[in-house]
Protein backbone atom coordinates (compact mmCIF):
# COMPACT_ATOMS: atom_id res chain seq x y z
CA UNK A 1 0.00 0.00 0.00
CA UNK A 2 1.49 3.41 -0.72
CA UNK A 3 1.13 6.51 0.83
CA UNK A 4 -2.08 7.51 3.59
CA UNK A 5 -3.25 10.58 4.69
CA UNK A 6 -5.11 9.91 8.06
CA UNK A 7 -7.95 11.91 9.32
CA UNK A 8 -9.21 11.59 13.16
CA UNK A 9 -13.10 12.01 13.85
CA UNK A 10 -13.80 11.70 16.69
CA UNK A 11 -12.34 8.49 18.14
CA UNK A 12 -12.31 7.22 14.60
CA UNK A 13 -9.05 7.40 12.42
CA UNK A 14 -9.90 7.40 8.52
CA UNK A 15 -6.94 6.56 5.95
CA UNK A 16 -7.24 8.34 2.81
CA UNK A 17 -5.04 6.67 0.08
CA UNK A 18 -2.31 10.22 -1.29
CA UNK A 19 -1.95 9.94 -5.37
CA UNK A 20 1.47 11.23 -6.77
CA UNK A 21 1.04 12.83 -10.11
CA UNK A 22 3.97 12.53 -13.04
CA UNK A 23 4.85 15.69 -11.88
CA UNK A 24 5.37 14.84 -8.15
CA UNK A 25 2.30 16.87 -7.59
CA UNK A 26 0.70 15.21 -4.10
CA UNK A 27 -3.12 14.84 -3.11
CA UNK A 28 -5.41 13.03 -0.95
CA UNK A 29 -8.31 10.97 -2.31
CA UNK A 30 -11.36 11.57 -0.84
CA UNK A 31 -13.59 9.89 -3.38
CA UNK A 32 -14.98 7.87 -0.71
CA UNK A 33 -14.72 10.19 2.82
CA UNK A 34 -18.37 11.28 3.00
CA UNK A 35 -19.41 7.04 2.29
CA UNK A 36 -17.37 6.17 5.30
CA UNK A 37 -17.62 9.04 7.40
CA UNK A 38 -20.77 10.91 6.84
CA UNK A 39 -18.18 14.22 6.23
CA UNK A 40 -17.47 16.16 3.20
CA UNK A 41 -14.54 18.91 2.64
CA UNK A 42 -15.22 22.54 1.95
CA UNK A 43 -13.54 24.37 -0.19
CA UNK A 44 -14.59 27.74 -1.57
CA UNK A 45 -13.70 28.18 -5.27
CA UNK A 46 -12.32 24.85 -5.24
CA UNK A 47 -8.71 26.37 -4.54
CA UNK A 48 -7.26 23.15 -2.91
CA UNK A 49 -9.38 20.52 -4.48
CA UNK A 50 -8.61 18.87 -7.53
CA UNK A 51 -11.46 17.82 -9.62
CA UNK A 52 -9.85 15.25 -11.93
CA UNK A 53 -6.51 13.88 -13.09
CA UNK A 54 -5.64 14.90 -16.51
CA UNK A 55 -2.35 14.39 -18.98
CA UNK A 56 -2.82 17.33 -20.81
CA UNK A 57 -1.51 20.30 -19.16
CA UNK A 58 1.04 21.02 -16.27
CA UNK A 59 1.76 24.41 -14.59
CA UNK A 60 3.88 25.16 -11.80
CA UNK A 61 2.88 28.33 -10.42
CA UNK A 62 6.18 28.48 -8.01
CA UNK A 63 8.44 28.17 -10.56
CA UNK A 64 6.35 29.89 -13.59
CA UNK A 65 5.98 26.76 -15.29
CA UNK A 66 3.31 25.87 -18.41
CA UNK A 67 3.55 22.82 -20.53
CA UNK A 68 1.31 21.46 -23.28
CA UNK A 69 1.51 17.57 -22.73
CA UNK A 70 4.96 17.58 -21.73
CA UNK A 71 6.16 20.18 -23.75
CA UNK A 72 7.48 23.88 -22.82
CA UNK A 73 5.37 26.66 -23.71
CA UNK A 74 8.45 28.72 -24.73
CA UNK A 75 9.45 25.70 -27.52
CA UNK A 76 5.39 25.41 -28.64
CA UNK A 77 5.53 29.54 -29.27
CA UNK A 78 8.58 29.28 -31.21
CA UNK A 79 8.64 26.40 -32.94
CA UNK A 80 4.90 25.30 -33.41
CA UNK A 81 1.85 26.46 -34.98
CA UNK A 82 -1.37 26.89 -33.43
CA UNK A 83 -3.03 24.31 -35.40
CA UNK A 84 -0.28 22.13 -34.63
CA UNK A 85 -0.70 22.97 -30.80
CA UNK A 86 -4.61 22.49 -31.54
CA UNK A 87 -3.62 18.89 -32.84
CA UNK A 88 -1.02 18.30 -29.40
CA UNK A 89 -3.67 19.00 -26.62
CA UNK A 90 -6.60 16.98 -28.72
CA UNK A 91 -5.28 14.19 -29.82
CA UNK A 92 -2.24 13.97 -27.58
CA UNK A 93 0.79 13.96 -29.27
CA UNK A 94 2.60 16.31 -32.18
CA UNK A 95 1.36 15.19 -35.27
CA UNK A 96 3.24 13.86 -38.34
CA UNK A 97 3.64 16.34 -41.31
CA UNK A 98 0.46 13.84 -42.97
CA UNK A 99 -1.47 14.59 -39.77
CA UNK A 100 -1.12 17.82 -39.57
CA UNK A 101 -1.56 18.60 -43.39
CA UNK A 102 -4.79 16.31 -43.33
CA UNK A 103 -6.25 18.35 -40.38
CA UNK A 104 -5.43 21.28 -41.24
CA UNK A 105 -7.54 20.88 -44.54
CA UNK A 106 -10.56 19.75 -42.81
CA UNK A 107 -10.09 23.21 -40.84
CA UNK A 108 -9.89 24.60 -43.73
CA UNK A 109 -12.60 22.86 -45.97
CA UNK A 110 -15.18 23.76 -42.62
CA UNK A 111 -14.88 27.33 -42.49
CA UNK A 112 -18.52 28.35 -43.69
CA UNK A 113 -21.31 28.05 -42.25
CA UNK A 114 -24.70 27.32 -42.82
CA UNK A 115 -26.40 29.75 -45.37
CA UNK A 116 -29.53 29.80 -42.37
CA UNK A 117 -27.14 31.61 -39.73
CA UNK A 118 -27.63 34.48 -41.64
CA UNK A 119 -31.17 34.46 -40.02
CA UNK A 120 -29.82 33.93 -36.57
CA UNK A 121 -27.60 36.51 -36.82
CA UNK A 122 -30.12 39.17 -38.17
CA UNK A 123 -32.54 38.08 -35.36
CA UNK A 124 -29.37 39.99 -32.86
CA UNK A 125 -29.66 42.99 -31.76
CA UNK A 126 -27.20 45.15 -33.73
CA UNK A 127 -25.18 45.61 -30.02
CA UNK A 128 -25.24 42.07 -29.28
CA UNK A 129 -22.12 41.50 -27.39
CA UNK A 130 -19.63 39.43 -29.87
CA UNK A 131 -19.55 37.06 -26.55
CA UNK A 132 -23.61 36.44 -26.32
CA UNK A 133 -23.78 35.59 -30.51
CA UNK A 134 -20.46 33.27 -29.96
CA UNK A 135 -22.03 31.39 -27.48
CA UNK A 136 -25.67 31.56 -28.93
CA UNK A 137 -24.84 30.49 -32.29
CA UNK A 138 -22.26 28.39 -31.60
CA UNK A 139 -25.10 26.34 -29.13
CA UNK A 140 -27.51 26.57 -32.59
CA UNK A 141 -24.72 24.55 -34.17
CA UNK A 142 -26.34 21.49 -32.59
CA UNK A 143 -29.90 22.54 -34.71
CA UNK A 144 -27.28 22.22 -37.86
CA UNK A 145 -25.86 19.93 -37.43
CA UNK A 146 -28.15 17.13 -35.75
CA UNK A 147 -25.78 14.16 -37.12
CA UNK A 148 -23.01 14.86 -34.60
CA UNK A 149 -24.56 15.38 -31.29
CA UNK A 150 -23.79 11.87 -29.89
CA UNK A 151 -20.66 12.45 -27.13
CA UNK A 152 -20.00 8.96 -27.07
CA UNK A 153 -19.59 8.29 -31.10
CA UNK A 154 -16.01 8.72 -32.06
CA UNK A 155 -16.90 9.87 -35.66
CA UNK A 156 -19.71 12.03 -34.40
CA UNK A 157 -17.29 13.66 -31.94
CA UNK A 158 -14.57 13.68 -34.57
CA UNK A 159 -16.18 15.92 -37.46
CA UNK A 160 -18.20 17.86 -34.20
CA UNK A 161 -14.51 18.70 -33.40
CA UNK A 162 -13.14 19.77 -36.49
CA UNK A 163 -16.50 22.12 -37.16
CA UNK A 164 -16.09 23.96 -34.04
CA UNK A 165 -12.40 24.45 -34.75
CA UNK A 166 -12.92 25.35 -38.31
CA UNK A 167 -16.51 28.01 -38.03
CA UNK A 168 -16.17 29.33 -34.29
CA UNK A 169 -13.56 32.43 -36.27
CA UNK A 170 -15.83 33.14 -38.62
CA UNK A 171 -18.75 33.03 -36.33
CA UNK A 172 -16.67 35.49 -33.83
CA UNK A 173 -15.68 37.10 -37.25
CA UNK A 174 -19.41 37.59 -38.05
CA UNK A 175 -20.89 38.70 -35.14
CA UNK A 176 -17.91 41.65 -35.28
CA UNK A 177 -19.42 42.42 -38.31
CA UNK A 178 -22.91 42.95 -37.37
CA UNK A 179 -22.03 44.78 -34.54
CA UNK A 180 -20.75 47.55 -37.19
CA UNK A 181 -23.36 47.16 -39.59
CA UNK A 182 -20.60 45.67 -42.12
CA UNK A 183 -21.43 42.95 -44.64
CA UNK A 184 -19.77 39.87 -43.27
CA UNK A 185 -16.93 38.08 -45.19
CA UNK A 186 -16.90 34.78 -47.16
CA UNK A 187 -13.62 32.64 -45.37
CA UNK A 188 -10.94 32.17 -48.22
CA UNK A 189 -9.84 28.27 -48.16
CA UNK A 190 -6.59 29.67 -49.72
CA UNK A 191 -5.55 31.65 -45.81
CA UNK A 192 -4.19 29.89 -43.19
CA UNK A 193 -6.26 29.33 -39.98
CA UNK A 194 -5.51 32.90 -38.38
CA UNK A 195 -4.84 34.72 -41.48
CA UNK A 196 -8.64 33.50 -42.84
CA UNK A 197 -9.95 34.79 -39.43
CA UNK A 198 -7.78 38.19 -39.86
CA UNK A 199 -9.42 38.65 -43.51
CA UNK A 200 -13.02 37.76 -42.48
CA UNK A 201 -12.49 40.22 -38.90
CA UNK A 202 -11.17 43.35 -41.19
CA UNK A 203 -12.01 43.10 -44.76
CA UNK A 204 -14.42 43.81 -46.83
CA UNK A 205 -16.40 43.59 -50.20
CA UNK A 206 -14.58 46.80 -51.78
CA UNK A 207 -11.30 45.81 -51.97
CA UNK A 208 -8.78 42.79 -51.62
CA UNK A 209 -7.89 42.92 -47.98
CA UNK A 210 -4.02 41.88 -47.85
CA UNK A 211 -2.74 39.66 -44.78
CA UNK A 212 0.20 41.06 -42.58
CA UNK A 213 2.76 38.33 -41.62
CA UNK A 214 3.99 39.86 -38.82
CA UNK A 215 0.08 40.66 -37.61
CA UNK A 216 -0.31 36.79 -38.36
CA UNK A 217 2.20 34.91 -36.64
CA UNK A 218 1.28 37.62 -33.45
CA UNK A 219 -2.29 36.41 -33.01
CA UNK A 220 -1.27 33.07 -33.87
CA UNK A 221 1.48 33.31 -31.03
CA UNK A 222 -1.59 34.29 -28.66
CA UNK A 223 -3.99 31.37 -29.59
CA UNK A 224 -1.02 29.15 -29.00
CA UNK A 225 -0.61 31.08 -25.34
CA UNK A 226 -4.35 30.92 -24.56
CA UNK A 227 -4.87 27.10 -26.04
CA UNK A 228 -5.02 25.38 -22.94
CA UNK A 229 -4.35 26.62 -18.80
CA UNK A 230 -5.47 23.71 -16.95
CA UNK A 231 -8.78 23.36 -14.17
CA UNK A 232 -9.51 27.14 -14.73
CA UNK A 233 -13.28 28.52 -14.41
CA UNK A 234 -14.31 28.10 -18.43
CA UNK A 235 -12.50 24.41 -18.72
CA UNK A 236 -13.93 23.17 -15.32
CA UNK A 237 -17.23 24.64 -16.62
CA UNK A 238 -16.79 22.76 -20.24
CA UNK A 239 -16.02 20.02 -18.10
CA UNK A 240 -18.94 20.12 -15.49
CA UNK A 241 -21.21 20.92 -18.32
CA UNK A 242 -19.78 17.91 -20.52
CA UNK A 243 -20.27 15.37 -17.36
CA UNK A 244 -24.28 15.98 -18.12
CA UNK A 245 -23.43 14.15 -21.44
CA UNK A 246 -24.65 17.36 -23.51
CA UNK A 247 -23.20 17.24 -27.36
CA UNK A 248 -19.78 19.29 -27.69
CA UNK A 249 -21.57 22.11 -29.29
CA UNK A 250 -23.90 22.64 -25.85
CA UNK A 251 -20.56 22.03 -23.44
CA UNK A 252 -18.68 25.00 -25.42
CA UNK A 253 -21.30 27.51 -25.82
CA UNK A 254 -21.01 27.02 -22.08
CA UNK A 255 -17.59 27.46 -21.52
CA UNK A 256 -17.68 30.61 -23.78
CA UNK A 257 -20.18 32.29 -21.33
CA UNK A 258 -17.75 31.44 -18.44
CA UNK A 259 -15.17 32.56 -20.26
CA UNK A 260 -17.23 35.97 -21.27
CA UNK A 261 -16.48 36.82 -17.11
CA UNK A 262 -14.61 39.94 -16.17
CA UNK A 263 -12.43 38.11 -13.65
CA UNK A 264 -11.88 35.56 -16.19
CA UNK A 265 -11.18 36.12 -20.16
CA UNK A 266 -11.99 39.53 -19.90
CA UNK A 267 -9.13 40.74 -17.70
CA UNK A 268 -7.34 41.92 -21.21
CA UNK A 269 -10.18 44.09 -22.09
CA UNK A 270 -9.90 45.80 -18.97
CA UNK A 271 -6.26 46.50 -19.39
CA UNK A 272 -7.00 48.12 -22.13
CA UNK A 273 -9.43 49.97 -20.76
CA UNK A 274 -7.15 50.75 -17.64
CA UNK A 275 -4.25 52.68 -19.76
CA UNK A 276 -7.08 54.34 -22.13
CA UNK A 277 -7.92 56.25 -18.89
CA UNK A 278 -4.35 57.02 -17.65
CA UNK A 279 -3.24 58.26 -21.54
CA UNK A 280 -6.79 60.71 -21.51
CA UNK A 281 -6.48 61.77 -17.70
CA UNK A 282 -2.52 63.03 -18.38
CA UNK A 283 -1.36 60.75 -15.92
CA UNK A 284 1.77 59.31 -15.80
CA UNK A 285 2.57 55.73 -14.90
CA UNK A 286 3.91 56.27 -11.39
CA UNK A 287 1.25 58.86 -10.79
CA UNK A 288 -1.59 55.79 -11.24
CA UNK A 289 0.84 53.34 -9.43
CA UNK A 290 0.01 55.37 -6.06
CA UNK A 291 -3.26 56.04 -6.81
CA UNK A 292 -3.94 52.65 -7.38
CA UNK A 293 -2.25 51.52 -3.83
CA UNK A 294 -4.32 54.12 -2.28
CA UNK A 295 -6.82 52.24 0.15
CA UNK A 296 -9.63 54.67 -0.72
CA UNK A 297 -8.86 55.00 -4.67
CA UNK A 298 -10.90 52.22 -6.52
CA UNK A 299 -8.84 52.27 -9.12
CA UNK A 300 -7.28 48.77 -9.91
CA UNK A 301 -3.71 48.29 -11.28
CA UNK A 302 -5.38 45.57 -13.95
CA UNK A 303 -3.48 42.91 -15.66
CA UNK A 304 -0.87 41.69 -12.50
CA UNK A 305 -0.56 38.98 -10.59
CA UNK A 306 -2.05 35.34 -11.26
CA UNK A 307 -4.14 33.21 -9.24
CA UNK A 308 -1.56 30.34 -9.95
CA UNK A 309 1.44 31.71 -10.91
CA UNK A 310 3.57 32.86 -7.87
CA UNK A 311 6.59 34.61 -9.64
CA UNK A 312 6.51 35.14 -12.88
CA UNK A 313 3.65 33.88 -15.96
CA UNK A 314 5.66 32.25 -18.74
CA UNK A 315 3.33 33.71 -21.40
CA UNK A 316 3.85 37.49 -20.80
CA UNK A 317 7.40 37.33 -21.69
CA UNK A 318 6.60 35.61 -24.63
CA UNK A 319 3.85 37.98 -25.69
CA UNK A 320 5.85 40.84 -24.90
CA UNK A 321 8.25 40.29 -27.47
CA UNK A 322 5.47 39.90 -29.91
CA UNK A 323 3.73 43.57 -29.12
CA UNK A 324 6.85 45.06 -30.28
CA UNK A 325 7.36 43.40 -33.27
CA UNK A 326 3.56 44.26 -33.90
CA UNK A 327 3.86 47.37 -33.25
CA UNK A 328 6.82 48.08 -35.04
CA UNK A 329 5.47 46.38 -38.08
CA UNK A 330 2.62 48.87 -37.65
CA UNK A 331 4.82 51.71 -37.74
CA UNK A 332 2.73 52.63 -34.41
CA UNK A 333 3.29 54.94 -31.75
CA UNK A 334 1.43 53.17 -29.15
CA UNK A 335 1.38 55.85 -25.62
CA UNK A 336 -0.63 53.17 -24.05
CA UNK A 337 2.29 50.49 -24.75
CA UNK A 338 4.70 53.34 -23.38
CA UNK A 339 2.69 53.60 -20.47
CA UNK A 340 2.37 49.62 -19.76
CA UNK A 341 6.10 49.46 -19.73
CA UNK A 342 6.44 52.43 -17.50
CA UNK A 343 3.72 50.30 -15.77
CA UNK A 344 5.57 46.92 -15.66
CA UNK A 345 9.03 48.57 -14.84
CA UNK A 346 7.58 50.24 -11.51
CA UNK A 347 5.65 47.21 -10.78
CA UNK A 348 8.57 45.18 -11.16
CA UNK A 349 10.91 47.72 -8.33
CA UNK A 350 8.21 48.61 -6.07
CA UNK A 351 8.32 46.64 -2.62
CA UNK A 352 4.17 47.07 -2.53
CA UNK A 353 3.78 45.16 -5.27
CA UNK A 354 7.12 42.78 -5.26
CA UNK A 355 5.70 42.04 -1.66
CA UNK A 356 2.23 40.89 -3.29
CA UNK A 357 4.01 39.40 -6.13
CA UNK A 358 1.68 41.02 -8.44
CA UNK A 359 4.00 41.16 -12.23
CA UNK A 360 2.75 41.19 -15.46
CA UNK A 361 0.62 38.23 -16.54
CA UNK A 362 -0.48 37.27 -20.39
CA UNK A 363 -3.54 39.56 -19.74
CA UNK A 364 -1.24 42.76 -19.95
CA UNK A 365 0.50 42.84 -23.31
CA UNK A 366 -1.95 41.34 -25.56
CA UNK A 367 -4.71 43.83 -24.91
CA UNK A 368 -2.15 46.17 -26.41
CA UNK A 369 -1.62 44.02 -29.67
CA UNK A 370 -5.23 43.49 -29.88
CA UNK A 371 -6.03 46.72 -29.70
CA UNK A 372 -2.72 47.62 -32.29
CA UNK A 373 -4.27 45.74 -35.00
CA UNK A 374 -7.60 47.68 -34.93
CA UNK A 375 -9.92 45.03 -32.15
CA UNK A 376 -12.66 46.66 -30.59
CA UNK A 377 -12.15 45.66 -26.75
CA UNK A 378 -15.55 44.13 -26.94
CA UNK A 379 -14.42 41.43 -28.93
CA UNK A 380 -10.51 40.50 -26.95
CA UNK A 381 -12.68 37.52 -24.76
CA UNK A 382 -13.60 36.24 -28.25
CA UNK A 383 -10.56 35.66 -29.48
CA UNK A 384 -9.40 34.31 -26.49
CA UNK A 385 -12.28 31.84 -27.12
CA UNK A 386 -11.02 30.98 -30.23
CA UNK A 387 -7.37 30.26 -28.83
CA UNK A 388 -9.14 28.11 -25.59
CA UNK A 389 -11.40 25.83 -28.03
CA UNK A 390 -8.60 23.43 -28.72
CA UNK A 391 -7.81 23.23 -24.69
CA UNK A 392 -11.35 22.96 -23.97
CA UNK A 393 -12.33 19.77 -26.24
CA UNK A 394 -9.08 18.53 -25.27
CA UNK A 395 -10.36 18.41 -21.35
CA UNK A 396 -14.05 17.01 -22.67
CA UNK A 397 -12.24 14.06 -24.78
CA UNK A 398 -10.47 13.41 -21.79
CA UNK A 399 -13.38 13.74 -19.07
CA UNK A 400 -15.31 11.22 -21.46
CA UNK A 401 -12.43 8.64 -21.96
CA UNK A 402 -11.69 8.12 -18.33
CA UNK A 403 -12.80 4.99 -17.03
CA UNK A 404 -14.19 6.46 -13.83
CA UNK A 405 -16.61 8.99 -15.87
CA UNK A 406 -19.27 10.05 -13.39
CA UNK A 407 -21.82 13.07 -13.59
CA UNK A 408 -20.48 15.86 -11.72
CA UNK A 409 -21.79 17.16 -8.27
CA UNK A 410 -20.59 19.18 -5.60
CA UNK A 411 -21.73 18.64 -2.02
CA UNK A 412 -22.72 22.00 0.25
CA UNK A 413 -23.16 22.87 3.53
CA UNK A 414 -26.47 24.05 4.11
CA UNK A 415 -26.81 26.86 6.53
CA UNK A 416 -30.20 28.15 5.92
CA UNK A 417 -33.17 27.65 8.09
CA UNK A 418 -34.29 24.33 10.22
CA UNK A 419 -37.34 22.97 9.50
CA UNK A 420 -40.10 26.08 9.39
CA UNK A 421 -43.77 25.40 9.26
CA UNK A 422 -45.94 26.68 6.32
CA UNK A 423 -48.05 30.03 6.72
CA UNK A 424 -50.66 30.97 5.25
CA UNK A 425 -50.60 33.98 2.92
CA UNK A 426 -53.37 36.29 5.55
CA UNK A 427 -51.09 35.24 8.38
CA UNK A 428 -48.19 36.39 7.12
Amino acid sequence: MGEVAEIRLGDKTIELPVVVGSEGEHAIDISKLRAQTGYITLDPGYANSGSCESAITFINGEEGILRYRGIPIEQLADKASFLEVAYLLIYGTLPKREELEGFTESIRRHTMLHVDFTKVFTALPKDAHPMAACSATVGAMATFYPDSLDPRDPSQVEVSIHRLIAKLPTLAARAYKHSVGQPSMYPKNELNYVGNFLHMMFGNPCEEYEVDAVISKALDLLFILHADHEQNCSTSTMRLVGSSMVNLFGAVSAAINALWGPLHGGANQAVIEMLAEIRDEGMTGRQFVERAKTKDDTSRLMGFGHRVYKNFDPRAKIIKKACFDVLNQLGVHSQMLEIAVELEEIALKDEYFVERKLYPNVDFYSGVIYNAIGTPSNMFTALFAIGRLPGWIAQWRELHQDPTFKIGRPRQVYTGPTETSFVPIDKR
